[in-house]
């Protein structure tokens, strides 16, 4: 599959990404984001639980919760059962 990312990938990459922690910046690099399109993405996830923001030493770092596991795994399960293949996160 090719083309763009559907905002349900966009939300998958992030989850994955943060499964350790992750300042905004390296988030929106990441995951090829703009800074107001990341920042609503992690606002929204952060909302719904499946991240969680930690303050160390005055710098803010998301990290995905065990509430993400769930839609990670829901997600991998949905795309291999449409597309015969995992989705992919270029790591």
């Amino acid at each position: 599959m090719s083309g763009r990312r559907t905002v349900y990938e966009i939300y998958w990459e992030i989850l994955i990404y943060c499964r350790s922690p992750r300042s905004l910046t390296a988030i929106i690099n990441r995951c090829d984001l703009n800074s107001k399109t990341g920042q609503e993405y992690i606002g929204f996830l952060t909302g719904k639980g499946f991240l969680s923001a930690e303050t160390e030493e005055g710098k803010t770092r998301y990290v995905s919760t065990p509430a993400a596991g769930e839609y990670i795994a829901l997600f991998s399960s949905l795309y291999q059962n449409l597309f015969d293949s995992p989705p992919e996160f270029r790591l």
